[in-house]
C-alpha cells in the first residue's frame, strides 16, 4: 500500500493536539468523525499521548467520545500506566474516571504505582 504524505501529516497534527492538550481543535476532530481511537505508528492512542502528558481535559473529552481508557500500544502499555509513570495524578484520575483497569497492561498501571512508591498514586489504584 502506497503512503499518503497528505493523510500521513494530518494524523500527525492529531497527534501533536493530543500531546499539547489542544482539547478543543483535536476534540472538533473526532466529533467530525476521526476515530475516538486512532493509533501511531507505535500504537499509541490520542488518549494515551494526552494521559502521558499530563492533559486531564483532554482525557476526558476523549474518554467522553468513546475512547477506550484501556487500549495499550505496541508495548503493551495503557494510558493509566503513562499517567502513572509520569506521575500525573488529576490524569489518573480522569482515567479511573472513564473506567480505566489499574490491572490492565504491562506493566499495569497498580505495579508502576508500586515500582516508583508513589503512596498516592497507589491508593487511588487499589480499589
Amino acid at each position: 500500500m502506497e503512503s499518503d504524505p497528505e493523510l500521513e501529516g494530518f494524523a500527525t497534527r492529531l497527534f501533536d493536539l493530543a500531546r499539547a492538550g489542544e482539547t478543543e481543535a483535536l476534540c472538533a476532530y473526532v466529533d467530525a468523525g476521526v476515530p475516538a481511537n486512532l493509533r501511531n505508528q507505535k500504537g499509541d492512542t490520542l488518549l494515551m499521548l494526552a494521559a502521558y502528558h499530563g492533559h486531564a481535559g483532554t482525557v476526558r473529552a476523549l474518554a467522553e467520545r468513546g475512547a477506550d481508557p484501556d487500549l495499550a500500544n505496541d508495548r503493551g502499555q495503557t494510558p493509566l500506566a503513562g499517567a502513572v509513570f509520569k506521575q500525573e495524578v488529576e490524569v489518573v484520575r480522569a482515567l479511573l474516571d472513564a473506567g480505566a483497569d489499574p490491572q490492565a497492561g504491562t506493566p499495569s498501571a497498580l505495579e508502576t504505582a508500586r515500582m516508583f512508591g508513589n503512596p498516592q498514586i497507589v491508593s487511588l489504584l487499589e480499589i
